[in-house]
């Protein structure tokens, strides 16, 4: 029997890799026009890429811009980057921060489906957390005191605070941020932003999270686990068992009972996928989109790529981030950003803002097998627009990598 989406439609049981890929593209955002005109990017159109992906991922590394604010340029174009400080810094909050597919600006409406992670700190949190939490529980009594009494505060503010007690039980700054680290998993504190020097500025939930967020019914695990597997295969569209746990770090257990039930319930669709050796899922209401004409450099923490193996999958691209590999030993670069043309990743290239010259730096840029002629006018074209965001006069290109070349050609060309 032929599955049926929720809208009638008749659902393939088996999918060519191509059509995979343009599933999983179209479910990313990268099936849409980006906006154009007077108007601009506005709030709608972030809320339309919150609703879709659930969550952004945060990394401290900021060569070419901060890893959450990418993927929002990545499908949208330039757009005002308070647009997402807002989202998540200021009521009405469409996004807080917490552990999900690692620390992650998420989707706030999934914050109840998160709680059974706060109420297991004790068997999943980070073993330094933990081990703090049972040998100085006053300690962490104390740090919970001082944010609710003067907060919102960062662990430095603390850490300062000179009307607490610090004698006899070992008051430092390193205590001071692991022991707001440990209430921050379990959910009795929050992040109420960022500081301009990427600093946690931590709050209570009660003067953070909406209030319809706190007040709604914390789900069995059973619930939170079909909540979070089924936001992710939306955030896919399709994905194996091993893609759709990945995207918020779930059990292996407790996920596939979850896709099991998913199935059951007609939300997962199994479907082979051609060349692929692990079954697959279809969301039910993913779109198979005829093609795709997509244009954009992607962060290495973006979910279209963050999985690797399931890049490797979908598109044939080996990826690896390389920053914590010896200078010498690095294939493609430092902070390497994958290039996105059509239903393809076609290049890569090593970026780094060089913000006190005004320039957008290609340290390395390579091309992959069988990239069509224009890549590099293409890449041209979306680099000069990532420069003008980042508020970057130029950019150039270094000459290492078999695309450098035609590409410093096509840079050349616009000056």
């Amino acid at each position: 029997m032929t599955p049926v989406s929720s809208h009638g439609r008749p659902r393939p049981e088996r999918l060519s890799l191509l059509h995979a890929r343009r599933v999983a593209l179209a479910a990313q955002g990268f099936a849409d026009r980006r906006p154009f005109g007077a108007g601009g990017v506005g709030a709608r159109h972030l809320a339309r890429v919150v609703d879709r992906l659930a969550l952004f991922q945060i990394d401290s590394v900021n060569v070419v811009v901060r890893a959450h604010y990418m993927p929002l340029f990545s499908r949208l174009g330039p757009y005002p980057r308070e647009l997402l400080d807002r989202a998540y810094g200021r009521a009405p909050r469409r996004l807080f921060e917490y552990w999900a597919h690692e620390a992650s600006l998420v989707r706030v409406d999934l914050q109840p489906a998160l709680r059974h992670r706060m109420a297991r700190a004790h068997d999943h949190a980070w073993g330094g957390m933990r081990r703090l939490a049972l040998e100085q529980p006053k300690l962490v009594r104390r740090v919970l005191d001082d944010v609710a009494s003067d907060g919102p505060l960062t662990a430095r503010q603390i850490g300062q605070d000179v009307s607490i007690d610090r004698t006899g039980w070992g008051w430092n700054w390193s205590a001071v941020k692991t022991a707001l680290e440990w209430l921050f998993w379990t959910g009795q504190v929050t992040s109420r932003g960022r500081t301009a020097a990427f600093e946690r500025i931590y709050d209570l939930p009660e003067r953070v999270l909406p209030t319809a967020v706190l007040a709604a019914a914390t789900p069995t695990d059973d619930e939170a686990h079909r909540t979070l597997l089924e936001a992710a295969a939306r955030a896919h569209g399709i994905g194996s068992e091993q893609c759709l746990r990945d995207y918020f770090r779930l059990r292996p257990e407790p996920t596939r009972q979850a896709v099991r039930e998913l199935v059951e319930m007609g939300r997962l669709l199994p479907v082979t996928v051609t060349g692929w050796r692990r079954p697959a899922y279809l969301h039910r209401d993913a779109r198979i989109p005829r093609r795709v004409h997509a244009r954009a450099l992607l962060s290495p923490f973006d979910p279209l790529v963050f999985e690797r193996a399931r890049a490797e999958a979908l598109f044939g691209f080996r990826y690896r981030i390389e920053i914590y590999v010896p200078a010498a030993q690095r294939v493609h670069g430092y902070y390497v950003l994958p290039f996105l043309l059509g239903d393809r990743l076609v290049a890569r290239v090593d970026l780094k803002a060089d913000r006190a010259a005004g320039v957008l730096r290609v340290a390395a840029a390579h091309v992959e097998p069988d990239a069509p002629r224009q890549t590099a006018t293409e890449l041209a074209t979306e680099l000069d627009t990532l420069a003008r965001w980042l508020g970057l006069d130029d950019v150039a290109v270094a000459p290492a990598g078999d695309l450098a070349a035609d590409l410093a050609a096509e840079v050349g060309r616009r000056r």
